[in-house]
């Protein structure tokens, strides 16, 4: 048999309604209420385990009450003061909007300088106002790749800053590649701290458009310059602490900036003993806050050389997105590279204007700018050749491809 008091506290619940009910047989009887003070959790405890489940009472019920205009017109008014009163003590960074949040993605991006990575990418490109990270193996083309965002940022009439970290820049392959470097800001910093309040200062500024730091693995810290002896233990982990300190300062900094800062990035080998063997894992240098504040990341590995002759003149590449914050990740682009000019742009956007109707192919022929030619190869030695042809495809590409992004 259910005991009273279980009864009671079940039937006599706390809502709006019933609460001075309560509250006037509490004052009325103090005995009843000190005996229901000391056996609530008893009551509770023998409903559940003895009482019939149709006469228990849900601990919640639904409030079915529909708000009226009048309930609305004060939330409107109550946050109306909210944001007036956050934007006087905190400053007008601090309002909220739908329509900024909105609009804040979909932040113009800059084309990498190929089609296949930028469609790879999903939005067209590397969006402004956000860290990349580009890793991979040793020549692989990080740096390539980085003067080539270079100079489609140039040809948008953005200044752009190169922080030769390496001390491996050369200006003759980035003339050849098309970078403008009369307009080219370099640095070589002398320490990391050093290097990372240059990025902060300039992303400030926010009248760079693109950052390359080249690279992470060749910052070195202040206390390491100053240490006479390689090797001292006092200094480990130091690169990674200073990493994650300047990295808070640049985000905060991006956030009212459009600057599109590139760090570029080595790989190690982390041996580990795993089951009795051992396995090798690929990990980047500069610690772990890299790839939480990185909005992109892209891994490049080597596939293979391109030969003409017998004579290597290229290397194929592949580019994973493995970190993606503005559309799905992990897709792949397959590019080639020509050493001493950079991405081969002539065979990607043949291949793919032939396959979305730009040229028109008919076995061995295309049809091109009103010609006829009879070859692959005639083809691109034509795009190569004829100035202003690659470009009118591939800017007819992009309206194909990316019809409706902010370019």
């Amino acid at each position: 048999m259910v005991p009273f008091a279980a009864k009671s506290v079940n039937f006599f619940r706390l809502n709006r309604f019933s609460t001075y009910r309560l509250s006037s047989l509490l004052s009325s009887k103090p005995q009843f209420a000190n005996f229901i003070f000391q056996n609530s959790f008893a009551g509770r405890m023998a409903q559940s385990t003895h009482a019939s489940p149709a006469v228990e009472v849900p601990e919640y019920t639904y409030d079915d009450h529909t708000s009226d205009d009048s309930k609305v017109t004060e939330k409107d008014t109550a946050l109306r003061m909210a944001l007036s009163k956050l934007s006087g003590e905190f400053g007008k960074e601090s309002m909220l909007s739908l329509h900024r949040f909105f609009g804040a993605r979909r932040a113009p991006v800059i084309s990498t300088g190929s089609l296949r990575l930028d469609q790879a990418l999903g939005i067209g490109g590397l969006p402004k106002g956000r860290m990349v990270e580009i890793y991979g193996q040793e020549a692989s083309g990080k740096t390539t790749l980085a003067l080539h965002v270079i100079k489609e940022a140039q040809k948008l009439g953005g200044y752009c800053a190169y922080l030769d970290v390496e001390n491996a820049m050369s200006p003759s392959l980035a003339e050849s590649i098309g970078v403008n470097i009369d307009n080219l800001l370099i640095s070589q910093p002398d320490s990391a701290e050093n290097l990372l309040s240059v990025v902060d200062t300039l992303t400030k500024s926010g009248s760079i458009s693109v950052i390359v730091v080249d690279s992470v693995a060749a910052l070195v810290p202040q206390i390491e310059v100053d240490e006479l002896q390689c090797g001292s233990s006092s200094t480990s982990g130091q690169q990674s602490r200073i990493m994650t300190q300047a990295l808070r300062k640049i985000h905060y900094s991006l956030c009212n900036s459009s600057t599109l800062i590139i760090f570029i990035n080595q790989v190690r080998n982390n041996l580990k003993l795993v089951e009795g063997s051992v396995r090798a894992d690929e990990v980047t240098c500069g610690g772990n806050a890299l790839k939480f504040y990185a909005a992109v990341r892209m891994r490049i590995s080597r596939k293979k050389l391109i030969k003409t002759d017998d004579k290597a003149t290229g290397l194929d590449i592949s580019v994973q997105v493995v970190k993606n914050k503005l559309a799905p990740s992990m897709a792949k682009a397959e590019l080639s590279l020509i050493f001493g000019k950079g991405i081969w742009r002539e065979t990607e956007a043949l291949d793919l204007a032939c396959e979305h109707g730009v040229i028109v192919k008919d076995g061995c022929h295309y049809f091109i700018g009103g010609k006829i030619l009879h070859s692959r190869e005639e083809v691109l030695r034509y795009l190569s050749k004829k100035e202003g042809a690659l470009d009118n495809i591939v800017k007819t590409l992009r309206c194909h491809l990316f019809e409706g992004q902010m370019i």
